[in-house]
């Protein structure tokens, strides 16, 4: 019998971090899930770490590590079950997190994506999130197109959704997660449980966003995709040419400021090339974001 939940844990030489993920997972009230593991590729001693529990889990090993999108989406593939839940490796998850949202589901038969509240620790130390960062329930677009409002490790989601609107982006260094959250939130609402059942970490050195820097380009990015795909609705269409200009004009003038000029022109000019039809997305994906020249 097929399993309600498929919990991905996609992970990479963190393995004493891993064992406290995978106990909170072991430890959920709710019990009808399965447990993938997806060791990107570890030089550490994971494997050891988690061999406890082997008989427990599925462990997918990769020979070469291919980033956390990949890793997810292995995940993603073996998954049997109608629900897929994600656990990034430096989280984890209070006992009642499962139990919560499934009784949501059932309470909310539409429901085709929830999060929940969190908790962030960053060096060790409780701390309050932004304002900004606040989580909103429902048509959540808008806000998504500012920055990721949605956390991989809160969200339960529904597995078709992903025949839908396609696996994470396996070609993105970085901003994944915005990048699936502005296909999804486009398309559904994305539902809030208004409960802290996850505690996040943050501040250590391997987090993507401390490894690239200007990460506003793989937004732009993740956003012109969106643009040239026509899935948009007129107001979404809007919406998101906005919110492009604001992120290439800040992007462009810290170009500017560091003096590569080239670069700068290209994103300072991207939205109004847009606006007037230019399919601009096989130049930004062989553009600097990627370690080559722009072309103009």
């Amino acid at each position: 019998m097929k399993p309600s939940v498929s919990i991905i844990i996609p992970t990479f030489n963190r393995s004493q971090k891993l064992i406290r993920a995978v106990q909170s997972v072991l430890k959920q009230t709710f019990r009808d899930f399965e447990v993938i593991v997806v060791d990107d590729g570890s030089s550490d001693d994971t494997y050891q770490a988690i061999a406890f529990c082997m008989s427990m889990i599925q462990y997918v090993k990769k020979e070469v590590n291919q980033g956390v999108s990949a890793a997810r989406n292995s995940g993603i593939r073996r998954a049997s079950a109608p629900w897929i839940a994600f656990l990034d490796s430096d989280d984890y998850w209070l006992e009642d997190k499962l139990s919560v949202q499934m009784n949501y589901i059932e309470a909310h038969p539409g429901t085709l994506a929830c999060q929940t509240e969190e908790m962030w620790i960053r060096n060790g130390k409780r701390v309050n999130p932004r304002r900004r960062h606040a989580k909103l329930s429902g048509d959540i677009f808008s806000q998504s197109l500012k920055l990721c409002i949605v956390s991989p490790s809160s969200v339960l989601v529904k597995r078709s959704l992903f025949d839908e609107v396609g696996l994470f982006d396996e070609t993105l260094p970085a901003a994944e997660d915005y990048d699936m959250w502005l296909r999804i939130s486009c398309r559904y609402p994305v539902q809030l449980v208004e409960k802290t059942l996850v505690v996040k970490e943050g501040g250590h050195d391997d987090q993507l966003s401390r490894r690239f820097m200007g990460m506003d380009r793989f937004r732009i990015l993740a956003i012109v995709k969106l643009l040239e795909s026509g899935i948009l609705t007129h107001v979404q269409q809007r919406e998101t040419i906005g919110e492009l200009s604001i992120k290439c004009r800040i992007y462009g003038e810290g170009c500017m400021k560091r003096g590569r000029k080239q670069e700068a022109s290209f994103y300072l000019s991207l939205p109004e090339r847009i606006a007037k039809g230019e399919a601009i997305l096989s130049k930004l994906v062989s553009s600097h974001a990627w370690g080559n020249k722009i072309v103009m």
